[in-house]
């Protein structure tokens, strides 16, 4: 897991190509003025997806984990808390969803942080995280960047 300042995007771009492609669009695009939905950044290997939504009390957001991609998680308006634990605090698996690539599940015990406007967060497969979780009453538009791993 990541936590830091889109401004320091350039110390995560030796991840790899696709993240470097990913960190490059977060960085060049005007991140406000980009629609809902999806787009392409480097086909299936890095994505965007834009959605606006309001977030949910803590016992209402559901945790979640990923095997072929890492997210990468910015906010544009507003502002959410997010869970995060490694995957050996998680438990009771629904069962992965191979075709949307995820697994919803239950953690053990977490650690929050609070992302906003200027911040991202990087959840790698071995990283539980539980996105949409309300910090303050307001919606938030955020954008996930799905890259292969």
């Amino acid at each position: 897991m990541i936590f830091d300042a889109l401004s320091f995007t350039d110390c995560y771009a030796a991840i790899s190509p696709a993240f470097q492609k990913a960190f490059a669009f977060l960085k060049n695009t005007d991140l406000g003025s980009l629609e809902i939905g999806r787009h392409d950044i480097d086909g299936d290997n890095a994505f965007a997806l834009v959605s606006t939504y309001a977030p949910k009390p803590v016992g209402d957001a559901k945790w979640e984990a990923h095997r072929k991609y890492a997210d990468i998680q910015v906010i544009v308006a507003g502002e959410e808390k997010q869970g995060f634990a490694p995957m050996s605090e998680s438990t009771d698996s629904e069962g992965y969803i191979a075709e949307r690539d995820i697994e919803f599940l239950r953690v053990k015990s977490a650690h929050y942080i609070l992302l906003k406007p200027g911040l991202f967060a990087v959840y790698f497969p071995q990283d539980a995280h539980q996105p949409g979780v309300a910090a303050c009453s307001e919606n938030v538009r955020k954008i996930v960047v799905k890259v292969r791993v």
